[in-house]
């Protein structure tokens, strides 16, 4: 199964991509993770990467595309994939189509009150990168991983002027995409969270059950 986890920031295309990889064996190529990995970098492509993502700017096509490929061909042939993060406009869309072919695409539909602040209140380990909410899913200890004792952080585009931003640029340049896949007949699997507390494991198991539906599963 090849498929794109498409919705906006924050509706939680990173925590379901992880939970349907083991289920269904695939690998995830989550655009925003690997970007984040060559910001950190000191060199000219860290640094221009990250002056777009600090502003809730979409990164250029022609770097996206080109960082994709790369990933795309350590994918085994004969295993599929869940893109997340891409494509995020209709020309990394038809450079898509040229590379593989998509079956489904996994919608997450999330109203913006809860976008900002399910990322807003989001925290990171700057040592293994565990993720906690400061609201729903506190360390024990104020300020630190539980997992390995690293500092936790706020990263520098959840927060609230900037995710607006980032959900503007997602309805603006992103959501026309959509409408592409639906005119290419591609299935869609929609999942409509509308409570903040909704648990990942529900969405994923009502996902897999349309998923076997379409014979993807």
């Amino acid at each position: 199964m090849n498929a794109i986890i498409f919705g906006p920031p924050g509706s939680g295309k990173g925590t379901y991509a992880s939970r349907l990889q083991s289920r269904l064996d695939v690998a995830i190529i989550a655009m925003g993770d690997i970007f984040r990995e060559i910001m950190k970098e000191d060199t000219p492509l860290g640094k221009k990467v990250k002056g777009y993502v600090e502003k809730g700017l979409l990164v250029p096509d022609d770097i996206v595309i080109d960082v994709l490929k790369q990933r795309l061909a350590k994918v085994p042939r004969d295993k599929g994939f869940i893109l997340d993060g891409y494509p995020r406009t209709i020309g990394q869309a038809e450079v898509l189509e040229g590379i593989g072919k998509i079956d489904v695409i996994l919608l997450q539909m999330v109203p913006d009150l809860i976008i900002i602040e399910r990322l807003s209140s989001r925290r990171i380990c700057r040592i293994c990168g565990a993720v906690y909410n400061i609201r729903f899913l506190k360390p024990k200890v104020d300020g630190v991983c539980d997992k390995c004792g690293g500092p936790l952080y706020q990263r520098s585009d959840d927060k609230p002027e900037v995710i607006k931003k980032r959900i503007q640029v997602y309805q603006e340049q992103t959501s026309p995409i959509l409408h592409h896949y639906k005119e290419k007949n591609v299935p869609f699997v929609i999942s409509s969270i509308t409570a903040l507390e909704t648990k990942p494991e529900a969405v994923v198991e009502q996902m897999i059950a349309e998923l076997k539906k379409l014979n993807l599963a």
